[in-house]
């Protein structure tokens, strides 16, 4: 199995910065890609930003300029720094990971690790 530990989360203020770390544990021989996903009170979880083994990176339109995703290999973490942040970036965030086993895919989630942005 695998188990994804998040760390970083907390109260910040309106244009304030963050870093957000995931590390994962476990099964994780063939990673393909890591990421974060977010969801607010009464939405859907959605797509923050992920990086893939080879590097390539996706943001959500709403982070792009403001948020860096990174990764770690060697230590199977990723990395969110967030900076700029808006009230609207208030939100649960969570980790995962997808990983490669006999050709299929299992993704994987963390805990989840709570942000508030506000004055």
């Amino acid at each position: 199995q695998v188990q994804l530990v998040e760390s970083g989360g907390g109260l910040v203020q309106p244009g304030g910065s963050l870093r957000l770390s995931c590390a994962a544990s476990g099964t994780v021989e063939s990673i393909t890609d890591m990421g974060w996903y977010r969801q607010a009170p009464g939405e859907e979880r959605e797509l923050v930003a992920t990086i893939k083994t080879g590097g390539s990176t996706n943001y959500a339109d709403s982070v792009k300029g403001r948020f860096t995703i990174s990764r770690d290999s060697a230590k199977n973490t990723v990395y969110l720094q967030m900076s700029s942040l808006k009230p609207e970036d208030t939100a649960v965030y969570y980790c995962t990971v997808r990983i490669l086993r006999r050709g299929v895919g299992y993704r994987y989630w963390g805990q989840g690790t709570q942000i508030t942005v506000s004055s």
